[in-house]
């Protein structure tokens, strides 16, 4: 079985690839967190949601602010405003100055909210959570896309998301410059370490008939196999896997095992992932290398919200 093209094997998020109606119950979960107390027992919640500080403001005052860049970064979390500021209550404006993908220097103006004067105080800190969270993603990820260089390696996420924001985190990890694998345990078999010493089928023609099962129930799938060694290579080209997981290889066994693989299956690297040895690992020959840590690695980038 010859390589399919990379593309066969990973993707780019886009927005309109996104459930609407998922990330508005997100967004109403987090404002219920912060008037509601949701999540807390009953004698610790309010009556009724309130935001007693805001209530405290004129009725009906209208005003005008910016979502600021404190720091460089690239911007994810833009196009969740519109819908943030509907679910608060609506009668503000949002202009945006930068959109998802984009990047912003430090000082720059990702956009402007302009109206109710309530809506934006009671939006404000959960509209900046989302937006810091996400840019904090997308700007990682740029890095680690830069460490690359040159490389024709595709750098990966992985499943090492925040339960319930993986869809969201995913699409940050796109506007920083990186492809998207394995949305969950639904769109790809993955036959890893655990899978193969569970079925007693970590070599020889035990591992090549696991393989090949994996193929015969999934014939649309992608299958994917992980190997900790050299020896393991050969019964997986044998069984036609489509792509192989090289684990925690040094650089050395990278090319050795690039170089035996061939045109054969694609190769893709992960474990000890840093942006300090992608640029020898995207010297290797390698197709992809993957790595949690642009998701679960990445911290909040600050954003603030001026008031003009």
């Amino acid at each position: 079985m010859s390589k399919r093209p990379l593309e066969d094997f990973c993707g780019k998020l886009r927005w309109d690839e996104l459930d609407l109606s998922y990330l508005r119950g997100m967004i109403a979960t987090a404002r219920d967190e912060d008037m509601g107390g949701a999540g807390l027992v009953a004698s610790k919640r309010p009556p009724s949601p309130v935001d007693v500080t805001t209530d405290l403001m004129p009725v009906g005052a209208k005003g005008r602010a910016a979502l600021a860049a404190r720091k460089e970064l690239v911007v994810c979390g833009a196009k969740l405003v519109p819908a943030i500021l509907e679910i608060y209550g609506g009668g503000v404006e949002y202009v945006p100055c930068a959109c998802d993908a984009a990047r912003v220097d430090k000082g720059g103006v990702i956009g402007v909210l302009s109206g109710d004067v309530g809506t934006i105080l009671r939006a404000e800190r959960v509209m900046l959570n989302f937006l810091q969270r996400l840019s904090g993603v997308s700007t990682l990820t740029a890095q680690y896309v830069a460490a690359l260089g040159d490389s024709p390696t595709r750098l990966l996420d992985t499943r090492k998301t925040t339960p319930g924001f993986r869809a969201l985190e995913k699409y940050a990890v796109a506007c920083g410059g990186a492809w998207n694998h394995r949305m969950g345990l639904f769109d790809r078999v993955l036959l890893k370490d655990n899978h193969l010493a569970a079925a007693g089928a970590v070599g020889g023609s035990a591992l090549t008939d696991a393989v090949r099962a994996a193929l015969a129930r999934y014939p649309n799938l992608v299958v994917q196999v992980e190997v900790d060694s050299i020896s393991q290579i050969a019964p997986v080209l044998d069984a036609g896997a489509h792509i192989i997981l090289l684990d925690n290889f040094t650089i050395e066994e990278l090319r050795e095992a690039v170089k035996f693989i061939g045109a054969r299956a694609a190769t893709e690297v992960s474990g000890g992932i840093t942006i300090q040895t992608l640029p020898e690992v995207g010297k290797t020959g390698v197709d992809f290398a993957s790595t949690g840590a642009i998701t679960h690695g990445a911290t909040w980038i600050d954003i603030g919200l001026d008031w003009e």
